[in-house]
């Protein structure tokens, strides 16, 4: 009887250990998760999971996020992510928490499919591509059941969509392949969702008629693109299928859209494509993604963006806002894409333009540290000799973290608190957002460790000599490997300092530290003398200005109605521009902007070529 007592009060009490423990830390991580913020900035900073599939034959480590599948389900954002372990939820697009689902696919989902019906999410993500629709009424625990039924169609199902109609039929579209086009089937819902009848092939890549169909950085490849990620939104009457192409790794990945009045065809080529076009910036690409409506009515695109070092699928998430024009023209704004931009909660005069006009106020400062370079090769999974990757970048060097360029990385030597990276923004400046982008340099993680966090301080100071903390990690335990970080309230500084506290990683390394805000001084004037000729190749059309005093870069719109110019690129440093993404039956119209830390210059006339 006293065994059993003591036995009991040790039990006991190891249990109220337990239970504070996990108590304080639940509250610890809550604390640190609930960012009140008004605003986000791409690559959307969740904690992405490290890819194991190809450790075997490879032992690269890497972290990627891609084929966003989102769904708004009993008040929450669900989202589903190729090869994630598991998936995200959140309630304001902000604070994204990872679910480790109860039952699960053990190899991680493929690019998931993920629908609403009756109560209950649908998912299909096996990465065999033979396997049968999943569901649960209660995503939080993750208890997913199957039925079993195997939609075993003749190529497997690649990259699959599950739409569910206004009449709560369900359709598969599916494909991800540089020879078959996208396939449409209905699905029996009173039967374990099993196709009802044959596949119908419904849409399919003409790049020599679209230019933005060519595959290649830049569309400048012969080989052959890949249609990819299909996701179908319906607006009013119209079914929206939207397709990606022409290919995950290239900075020209992007989305576009066919219509019809019937969910399985015939369906008409929209002529404002791409939709989702982002060929520019720190973040390139914006393909294979969905659409989703939020708590407040209004559309986002969420949209895979390309990396692409330690191996070609090595990527991000990004998420911008999205809609319909009057005439039912479909719409994603990527213009300004990375730079921050504010979240749904936020009412905005306008959804297509949630630009916060908070500016990069680092791009190529003076940048210094106290850690030594590191020499040597990264351990990568290397394929720009067959082409289907860019090459490397050269050398980590100390310049690399404010080049805007999210492929090449600063590292450091040592991985300890006596580790700074210093920016001189050259004259004082109202800082609003800082954003630190971590890389993996010779990493050996895998999977989704509970271990993973990076901690570290931020300081600002007007002469370099006085400094003040404006933001502390010190004891973050969140992974935030693209930390965005608002700040309560502008912060005037000219230098802006990185003080290293910890990682996980052996190595840290930094791809981008970027400072967002405004300057105090003039915007860049009008580009002057701004001509467009359109090639004889008609995908093609060179676009040319003369080079602004103090522009730090431009932005080029185009579309295919003069006031709907909703396809957009930015590019750093020098002028003109050669778009390689135009249709060869479309006539278009074109204006150009400069931009620098003080803000965006007026726009020019807008031109136009048949």
């Amino acid at each position: 009887m006293f065994i059993d007592t003591l036995y009991f009060q040790r039990f006991n009490f190891l249990l109220c250990t337990i239970t504070i423990l996990w108590t304080t830390s639940m509250v610890a991580q809550q604390e640190i998760l609930a960012r009140d913020y008004k605003t986000y900035c791409n690559p959307i900073d969740i904690d992405y999971t490290y890819m194991s599939h190809y450790r075997a034959s490879r032992n690269v480590s890497y972290r990627s996020g891609a084929d966003p599948a989102v769904v708004n389900f009993k008040g929450k954002y669900y989202m589903f992510v190729t090869r994630s372990h598991g998936y995200w939820s959140s309630t304001d697009m902000s604070n994204w928490n990872f679910i480790r689902p109860q039952s699960w696919y053990f190899n991680g989902s493929n690019a998931p499919a993920a629908a609403v019906r009756n109560g209950k999410i649908l998912v299909l993500a096996d990465p065999s591509g033979r396997g049968a629709v999943i569901e649960t009424d209660n995503p939080k625990l993750g208890d997913w059941k199957t039925n079993f039924a195997v939609i075993n169609t003749n190529n497997g199902v690649q990259d699959p969509d599950i739409f569910v109609d206004d009449d709560n039929r369900v359709y598969l579209y599916e494909e991800s392949s540089n020879k078959w086009p996208i396939r449409g089937v209905e699905l029996d819902t009173a039967n374990y969702y099993i196709p009802i009848g044959e596949q119908k092939d419904l849409i399919t890549l003409h790049p020599d008629k679209h230019g933005w169909e060519r595959f290649g950085q830049d569309h400048k490849s012969e080989l052959k693109p890949f249609i990819e990620g299909p996701w179908m939104i319906k607006h009013q009457d119209t079914y929206y299928l939207e397709y990606g192409a022409p290919g995950t790794q290239w900075n020209v990945y992007a989305d576009g859209v066919y219509t019809s009045k019937n969910p399985l065809g015939p369906f008409t080529y929209a002529p404002y494509n791409p939709v989702s076009y982002k060929p520019g910036g720190f973040l390139k690409g914006s393909g294979h993604g969905s659409t989703v409506k939020d708590h407040q009515g209004n559309l986002w695109h969420y949209a895979t963006m390309a990396i692409s070092v330690n191996y070609k699928f090595e990527r991000r998430i990004g998420m911008y806002p999205a809609g319909f024009e009057d005439n039912g023209q479909m719409f994603v704004n990527t213009a300004y894409g990375d730079y921050p931009h504010y979240l749904p909660s936020v009412e905005v005069p306008d959804h297509k333009d949630r630009f916060t006009g908070w500016m990069l106020l680092s791009y190529k400062k003076p940048v210094s540290t106290n850690s030594p370079l590191v020499k040597g090769q990264n351990n990568v999974a290397d394929e720009s000799e067959k082409g289907y990757m860019q090459e490397q970048i050269k050398g980590f060097e100390i310049d690399k973290i404010n080049d805007e360029e999210i492929r090449s990385y600063w590292v450091s030597v040592a991985n300890n608190d006596s580790i700074y990276v210093k920016i001189d923004m050259e004259k004082p400046m109202d800082v609003k957002a800082i954003q630190i982008n971590f890389q993996d340099y010779k990493s050996a993680i895998f999977g989704k460790p509970d271990t993973l966090k990076q901690r570290f301080t931020i300081e600002g100071s007007l002469d370099g000599q006085k400094w003040s903390t404006i933001a502390d990690y010190s004891k973050n335990n969140r992974d935030m490997p693209h930390g965005y970080i608002e700040l309560e309230a502008p912060v005037e500084a000219r230098y802006i300092r990185y003080n290293h506290i910890y990682c996980t990683n052996k190595y840290l390394a930094i791809s981008e530290f970027r400072v967002f805000g405004n300057g105090k001084e003039n915007k860049p004037k009008m580009p002057k003398n701004f001509e467009v000729v359109r090639d004889q190749d008609r995908r093609n059309a060179h676009l040319s200005w003369e080079k602004v005093k103090d522009a730090m870069g431009y932005v080029i719109y185009w579309g295919i109605e003069k006031d709907k110019l909703n396809l957009s690129a930015l590019m750093y440093g020098e002028p003109n521009y050669e778009l390689r993404a135009l249709s060869t039956a479309q006539d278009y119209y074109y204006r150009v902007e400069a931009f620098n830390e003080n803000g965006i210059s007026t726009s020019s006339k807008i031109l136009y070529t048949k």
